[in-house]
């Protein structure tokens, strides 16, 4: 009977624990990276497909600059229906069953969260490209998951503040009704409050919403100086394009885009996007080496569109990553991070940057403004610069986060 119990006991722990038999594998060189995204809804353009290859871009330059590297890496992709549940059962699925090493991109926020947790379960690694929650960074935080792109604090930090400065004071919310709009909305509200502005009303909108006309007439009626919108992709171009056609702009108020993205502007079209101002961390027209990385993907995307900063933050994700699990020679997720927050990074889309303990990547941030169609020159040319925001003003201080393992 107890030779029974402890055969019941072992199978039991390997069933439960099946991703760190694999982790502790010897390293054989072979990787397999998972782009889990949102490949047939509202955020398909600002990741999907072309998220994917991104990653492909970043595993080609890998091996060309390092040729005598023994890696043999091979990536999927999947949709995760923006449905956190489908999100966190591919994940199990990949690290369980398929001997998947990292999972890559992962928008929506509450899909983000629920992978993190698995990784974190399996021992692999997330590298997180796409979504907004800065609870990736704080609470939630985790040693196998690095944050890549952009969140919240630095959307809400940059955004907020500049429209606070210039005059918007009175703030109503139209906010997308998960984790993403709910967190975006409290760290902008939070930035207002503490400009001297103030939140007089909001409204929550389900995710992937047809038609805004009754949240934007109750922000319309609130009389607010500015229509924070606190949602992104397909949501963000629906409720800008219903609000031109109620002339909400036009009768004095304030537009506020939180998130958007090239995607949307090109949308939208210049004459009804004009002036809106929002925080990105990356543009195609940056520089020498941003124009020359989004020739190469405009080329690959068949001329179709223009990269995203996630399309960005998934390229320099997987590099860094790719140079981390080749330094580290192993599947361990926890040390491979470990390894990604010693190693500085520095690729053609973000230039040079670092992980910081809590896996938040450091890089300036930028705050765009749209241009007026008399300024544009040409195809995608959208935006204007406004500000730089350093590195170290971008993100929430460190010890502002509650990361249970950050030191104190």
């Amino acid at each position: 009977m107890k030779r029974q119990l402890a055969a019941l006991s072992l199978i039991t722990a390997i069933v439960t624990a099946p991703g760190a038999a694999f982790a502790q594998a010897a390293f054989d060189g072979t990787v397999k990276v998972g782009v889990l995204n949102d490949q047939s809804s509202l955020y398909a353009d600002v990741t999907g497909q072309g998220s994917v290859i991104a990653a492909r871009m970043a595993l080609e330059d890998y091996m060309k600059a390092n040729p005598n590297s023994k890696l043999k890496v091979e990536i999927i992709f999947a949709d995760h229906q923006n449905k956190p549940d489908i999100g966190s059962n591919l994940a199990r699925q990949w690290y369980d069953r398929d001997g998947v090493d990292m999972i890559l991109d992962v928008p929506n926020s509450a899909v983000a969260l629920a992978v993190s947790e698995v990784t974190k379960q399996a021992n692999k690694v997330h590298v997180n490209g796409s979504a907004g929650t800065a609870r990736l960074t704080g609470d939630a935080c985790s040693p196998n998951t690095v944050h890549w792109t952009f969140d919240n604090f630095a959307l809400a930090n940059g955004t907020g503040r500049a429209i606070v400065q210039t005059g918007g004071d009175t703030w109503y919310f139209i906010t997308a009704d998960y984790a993403f709009g709910h967190d975006l909305e409290a760290q902008t509200s939070a930035v207002v409050k503490a400009g001297g502005g103030k939140v007089i009303g909001g409204v929550r909108a389900p995710l992937n919403t047809p038609d805004f006309s009754s949240f934007l007439l109750q922000a319309q009626s609130s009389k607010a100086h500015v229509i924070g919108l606190a949602n992104a992709g397909g949501d963000t171009i629906n409720s800008i394009k219903q609000a031109a056609e109620f002339g909400i702009v036009s009768a004095g108020q304030r537009l506020a885009g939180l998130l958007v993205f090239v995607t949307d502007v090109h949308a939208l079209g210049l004459q009804t996007a004009q002036g809106l101002q929002f925080t990105e961390a990356f543009y195609w027209d940056m520089n020498d080496d941003t124009r020359a990385w989004t020739k190469r993907f405009v080329e690959k995307m068949n001329g179709k569109q223009y990269p995203t900063m996630n399309h960005a933050g998934t390229y320099g994700g997987m590099l860094h990553f790719l140079k981390a699990i080749d330094a580290a020679q192993t599947r361990d997720g926890a040390k491979i991070v470990a390894k990604m927050k010693e190693l500085p990074t520095d690729d053609m889309t973000f230039g040079k940057g670092s992980v910081r303990e809590d896996g938040r990547h450091i890089h300036p941030m930028y705050l765009w403004e749209v241009k007026k169609p008399s300024e544009s020159k040409g195809a995608w040319d959208y935006y204007k610069l406004v500000k730089t925001i350093p590195a170290d003003q971008a993100w929430r201080p460190l010890d502002q986060g509650n990361c249970p393992f950050v030191k104190k």
